[in-house]
């Protein structure tokens, strides 16, 4: 079963990748076939993705949450968002970042040996963290909520390289085919205000588990500080937003600030095997 796993895991970045091709091409000349082509091959990759993620998961009794699993898990978290939101906003132009972005996650996973079955070295008291209904919860509530973060950062670069053209006066014949600035800003709004909640109840089952396991000095490790700051940064936002009017460029650069945040916390986690959380290679 490993064995069909890891060909089904194969084909769906080889479907991203085509994928990624044709939404790049859909972007540049707005040809309505390669925006079907493009929906397809992701359709048919976050399938492949589903069905490789399953089998594994029923070959090993049950889906490791570290390293290289939880990176394919987010970046299948992160094609279902953005199919979500391609049907509701009837937009397909942030497929051209999103999926690359996902297929990068999976080739990241690839490296750290999750097709090899390379599983995490963990100790007795790490393995009793992780055995507990919360922490599976709290990981799919942080991956979605990454992959709107991950949306709202798209939307936001769009803006950003966008709004530079109009001032500049050098809009391109590209640049009549991207979503309007008003749209943009509009994704990148909404992408937040139903991620944001999500992460919220991740972070605090995360808690609630480290105060019920009583880990020593669980605050101090740098994944809860980091997360503490993400946290902060996408509060200040849905706040100023909301109370300020912090739209357009402000809060494109703010949005950015806290998805290169998210990035250095999905590093940190799987490269320092310091603290009491199990993600460090």
């Amino acid at each position: 079963m490993l064995e069909v796993a890891f060909v089904a895991f194969w084909l769906a970045m080889a479907f991203y990748v085509a994928a990624t091709v044709l939404y790049g091409y859909q972007v540049v000349t707005r040809r309505a076939v390669l925006s079907w082509y493009a929906t397809f091959a992701t359709g048919a990759g976050f399938l492949l993705h589903t069905a490789s993620i399953g089998l594994r998961s029923s070959a090993t009794d049950g889906t490791e949450l570290t390293g290289a699993n939880v990176l394919v898990l987010m970046a299948w978290a992160l094609v279902l968002v953005y199919f979500l939101v391609e049907h509701l906003m009837k937009v397909k132009t942030y497929g051209a970042l999103l999926v690359p972005a996902a297929l990068v996650m999976m080739l990241i996973a690839q490296v750290l040996g999750v097709s090899r079955g390379v599983l995490a070295d963990m100790t007795p008291e790490q393995a009793v963290l992780l055995d507990n209904w919360r922490v599976g919860i709290h990981v799919a509530l942080i991956s979605f909520a990454n992959a709107g973060y991950a949306i709202a950062a798209a939307a936001s670069l769009m803006y950003v390289l966008m709004e530079r053209q109009l001032k500049a006066r050098k809009a391109t014949k590209l640049f009549s085919r991207l979503p309007s600035l008003a749209q943009t800003e509009r994704v990148a709004w909404r992408s937040v205000l139903w991620a944001f909640p999500l992460y919220s109840a991740g972070l605090i089952l995360g808690v609630l588990r480290a105060i019920e396991t009583d880990v020593s000095l669980w605050w101090a490790d740098i994944r809860v500080l980091l997360s503490g700051l993400v946290w902060l940064v996408f509060a200040a936002y849905l706040v100023l937003r909301w109370r300020h009017g912090w739209q357009g460029r402000r809060g494109a650069y703010l949005l950015l600030a806290g998805f290169v945040l998210v990035v250095a916390l999905a590093v940190v986690a799987r490269t320092i095997p310091a603290g009491f959380h199990v993600f460090g290679l």
